[in-house]
C-alpha cells in the first residue's frame, strides 16, 4: 500500500505515523510558571538533538489553548526532563490528563518535587534520571512547537549508574510509548545476531 500526500486526508495519518515510529521515549517535563505554579506533563515526541552542546528536544502539540508547559518554558526559559521508569508509569499517566493552569500535577500524581541545582523548576525526586535544561529555542512546525533545551545539570540515581559512565538499562526500566499504548523495554541484544528472524 502506498499513500501519497494528496491522499493523506483519506486516512488517519496520526495513527499511521504514531503506530510506525515506535517505541518512543517519554520526556516527563517539569516546569514552573511565572507565578511559581509547578507543572508536570509527558511528551513522547522526544529525543536528543545534539551532543555538543548537549541538547534535548521535545514537541508540544497545539489543542485549543497553549499547553502549560509551552507557556511556562516561554516565560521562564527553563525546564527539567525526567525519565519515566516502570514504577512511575501510573503517576506519569495521571499527569498526562488535562488540568487547569493553576493545578499542581506533582500533587495530583502523588509525587515529591526535589530542588534543581542550576534552574528554578523542580525535578521529580523519584525519577531515575532528571536533566535540567535551559531553553535554546522554540521552533514552530505547523501546529506543533519544537522545544530545544541545553542540558546544564544531570541527575542520576546511584543504583542505575555504572562506573563506566553508563546507565544500567535493566535498572532504569524505561517506559516506551507505542501508538495508543505503552511498552516495557526489557530485552536487549547486539548485532549481528543470527537468532533474529529473516526478512522475506
Amino acid at each position: 500500500m502506498i499513500i501519497q500526500r494528496d491522499e493523506f486526508h483519506e486516512h488517519n495519518m496520526s495513527k499511521l505515523i504514531k503506530g510506525a515510529v515506535v517505541p518512543r521515549p517519554i520526556a516527563w517535563v517539569s516546569s514552573l510558571s511565572n507565578q511559581g505554579i509547578r507543572n508536570l506533563a509527558p511528551f513522547s515526541f522526544f529525543t536528543v538533538a545534539s551532543m555538543d552542546p548537549i541538547t534535548l528536544c521535545f514537541s508540544v502539540g497545539s489543542e485549543g489553548r497553549a499547553k502549560d508547559t509551552l507557556t511556562n518554558v516561554r516565560e521562564t526559559g527553563q525546564f527539567v526532563v525526567n525519565i519515566v521508569s516502570e514504577t512511575l508509569a501510573n503517576q506519569m499517566y495521571e499527569s498526562s490528563k488535562t488540568f487547569e493552569a493553576d493545578e499542581d500535577e506533582f500533587k495530583v500524581a502523588g509525587l515529591k518535587a526535589a530542588n534543581s541545582t542550576s534552574i528554578q523548576p523542580p525535578r521529580v525526586k523519584e525519577a531515575p534520571v532528571s536533566m535540567e535544561c535551559e531553553l535554546d529555542r522554540i521552533i514552530e512546525i505547523g501546529t506543533n512547537h519544537l522545544i530545544l533545551g541545553k542540558v546544564v545539570c544531570y541527575h542520576i540515581q546511584e543504583d542505575i549508574y555504572t562506573e563506566t559512565d553508563k546507565v544500567d538499562p535493566h535498572k532504569l526500566a524505561p517506559v516506551g510509548r507505542m501508538a495508543g499504548d505503552y511498552t516495557y523495554v526489557k530485552e536487549f541484544y547486539r548485532l549481528p545476531n543470527d537468532k533474529l528472524p529473516k526478512s522475506k
